[in-house]
Formats: structure tokens, sequence, C-alpha cells
């Protein structure tokens, strides 16, 4: 085999093992209903604007537990999601509600009274 076709063959392999996505991220894409309602964070590894957005996340799911469920998506680990959902920046929040239909969505990071207001808005928590 000649050379050149060689490097093509190689890097034809490659682009297709880099653009498939793993186990983990099939799992997540074919996932069924939810068991309840569910935020959907999706961010990048070592962006601090989306470490801000967990902590807020995280500070309400905690003052409101078993109420709703919160999903970490990784870019680099869950491109097939972000596709999925038109993910353009990020820190990005999809509400799904119970069966798993996305009612809202979000870009930034949410103050944590406006967040609590959104979560009563869509019937994520209750008082």
């Amino acid at each position: 085999m000649h050379v050149g076709r060689l490097s093509v063959l190689m890097l034809l392999l490659l682009g297709w093992l880099w653009l498939s996505p793993g186990p983990t991220v099939l799992a997540q894409a074919t996932m069924g209903p939810a068991a309840g309602p569910k935020i959907l964070e999706f961010d990048r590894k070592f962006c601090p604007i989306c470490k801000a957005s967990e902590l807020v996340i995280r500070a309400v799911k905690d003052r409101y537990p078993g109420q709703f469920d919160v999903e970490k998506l990784y870019i680099d680990e869950a491109d097939v999601m972000f596709r999925r959902y038109k993910v353009a920046i990020v820190p990005t929040q999809v509400f799904l509600n119970a069966a798993g239909q996305q009612v809202a969505r979000h870009e930034g990071v949410y103050k944590k009274e406006a967040l609590i207001q959104k979560l009563r808005e869509l019937k994520f928590i209750g008082d």
C-alpha cells in the first residue's frame, strides 16, 4: 500500500474515532424518561463560569433535596448530547419534565433566587 493511502486511511480512522460517541455518551443519548424533573447542565471541565453555575445549582438542589435531579454533561465527553440539545454556549441549563421533555432552557449563570423562581414556575419544586 502506498504511504499516501495509508496516511489518508489513518486520518479517516482517527477522525471517525474522535467523532464517534463513547459508551457513556450513547447511554446518555438513549436514556428513557426521567423519574422526575431534571436539569441538564452543559459545561466545560475547566470553565470558571461553569463552576460558578454549578455552585448555584448545587446550593438550590441541597435546599430542595429529592425534588429534582441534575445531570452534568461535559462537551469533551458528551458532544452527542450537546448537538441533540443544540447547545452553543456554556454553561447552559436544559430543564426536562418528568416525561423527559424539554420545558425550558437558560444560558449563563443563574442567580440563586432566579433559579428558585424558575423551578417553582416549572413546578420542579414546592415550598
